[in-house]
């Protein structure tokens, strides 16, 4: 019989990462006082390895812990991040759990204040989560759920999103269906998950046409410059699919900057349907993404595991809808 695989333990982890093993055990615990080198090189061992945390007596429960979960924003600026707060605030305060908000900075001490906490579970909404604070969540055992995830999450981590490319694919057979052939998309960071998931589902549907798309640096930066480029040229495009409402609003104030008209002279999709798509003028055609819905969702996802851990981590993807506005139109030459 073959010998069984030995358990990866937490000296393991302390002899990878060069330290001692009641230092990694204050990373998993989220004790500040560790050097942010340390932290990173603990976390690195534990994905490296697959740690896994203490079972048996040796655990701590989570049916133990307070009735306290945590949702992790990555900014609280504009309203897609109060839309997502409301449908998880809702969620839980219907089963009782209380919650905590964090927002997530490019230090990542978000994770430490998060173990720290002894919480049951968190919901990370477009947070752009190593495999490294994935493998030490698992580690500490605090089940997560990744609210519109920023990269492909792996099997073992359970995430809600929207139905991007279909919503990006709905834009274009809008667009095309009007009659426009001179197209160009605009996206936010091209390394997320769901801006490439939008340009690849705008892309599909016209497959027979010459695409331009462009990207911003970092996401809704930059959009004006970005979308004055594309339109002050001899042949611009007549339609502009924008992968997010902020984007389109930069689209908009290009237009206007070049004595352009909306939809006249160009025809905007946007993507999200934030109230700021219907404060334009003219109000946007957008592709509504159910914000609230999805936290709600989520929540509810990290409700279930946390009674009930499952053997493979669920995935749930919410319908998006197309809502035409005054912002698209039929172009001056088909």
């Amino acid at each position: 019989m073959q010998e069984q695989q030995r358990r990866t333990t937490l000296a393991d982890v302390a002899e990878a990462a060069g330290t001692t093993v009641p230092t990694a055990s204050k990373v998993l615990s989220g004790r500040s006082d560790v050097s942010a080198a340390t932290r990173e090189r603990v976390m690195r061992a534990v994905a490296e390895l697959g740690y896994r945390g203490r079972s048996g007596r040796g655990a701590v429960p989570r049916t133990d812990r307070p009735a306290l979960v945590d949702l992790v924003l990555m900014g609280v600026k504009g309203t897609w991040a109060n839309h997502a707060l409301l449908g998880v605030e809702r969620a839980a305060t219907a089963a009782g759990v209380d919650l905590v908000v964090s927002v997530a900075g490019e230090d990542g001490a978000w994770l430490s204040r998060l173990l720290e906490r002894n919480l049951r579970g968190a919901v990370l909404a477009l947070v752009d989560v190593t495999a490294g604070q994935l493998a030490t969540l698992a580690a500490a055992h605090v089940p997560v759920v990744l609210l519109d995830p920023v990269t492909q999450p792996p099997s073992t981590v359970a995430s809600v999103g929207a139905a991007n490319w279909a919503g990006g694919r709905a834009a274009a057979e809008h667009l095309i269906g009007l009659g426009h052939r001179r197209l160009a998309v605009i996206g936010a960071d091209r390394r997320a998950l769901y801006t490439q998931a939008r340009v690849d589902g705008f892309r599909s549907a016209a497959a027979h046409l010459d695409v331009e798309v462009r990207y911003l640096d970092r996401p809704d930066a930059g959009a004006a410059d970005t979308a004055t480029a594309l339109l002050d040229r001899e042949a611009p495009p007549t339609a502009v699919f924008a992968c997010t409402d902020n984007i389109a609003a930069g689209v908009y104030d290009a237009a206007e900057a070049l004595g352009l008209r909306v939809p006249a002279d160009v025809s905007v999709v946007g993507f999200d349907d934030l109230p700021e798509a219907q404060w334009l003028r003219p109000a946007l055609t957008t592709v509504h993404q159910p914000i609230a819905e999805m936290g709600a969702a989520a929540m509810r996802m990290l409700l279930r595991i946390m009674a009930d851990p499952p053997r493979d981590a669920p995935r749930e993807e919410l319908a998006t809808q197309l809502i035409v506005r005054g912002s698209t139109g039929r172009p001056r030459t088909a």
